[in-house]
């Protein structure tokens, strides 16, 4: 295993993907571009994720400096998250992914179909 991370971080673009390539950081960064976000809000509006998973994933973000966390001084202590000025511009970069995928996707689903619908595919 120790080879396989000191691979990861000769190659910036895999580094990266570990993180990012995963649905729900990507979900959770962009919910959390409409502004600062507390975890039960993150957690209703990110459909499906787990409390566990949504834990792990502001965790590994806050660890590569995509968001920010802080404590509210309330009582009991709530916390919000923020996007970091890193996550932001990795924002930018998924909504082009976005914008890709909302004009691709009828197109896919018609390959898709065309390809399924051969004879010769099992």
């Amino acid at each position: 295993m120790g080879a396989r991370r000191k691979l990861d971080y000769d190659c910036p673009i895999r580094d990266v993907l570990d993180r990012v390539g995963d649905a729900w950081s990507v979900l959770t960064i962009l919910e959390l571009s409409k502004g600062p976000c507390r975890f039960n809000a993150l957690r209703r509006v990110i459909d499906g994720i787990s409390q566990r998973m949504l834990a792990v994933t502001l965790r590994h973000l806050e660890r590569d400096g995509l968001i920010s966390r802080r404590v509210l001084p309330t009582a009991p202590p709530q916390v919000e998250y923020a996007l970091t000025d890193r996550g932001q511009s990795l924002h930018a970069a998924i909504g082009q992914l976005n914008g890709w995928a909302v004009e691709h996707q009828p197109g896919i689903r018609a390959d898709r179909a065309e390809y399924d619908a051969r004879p010769d595919v099992a």
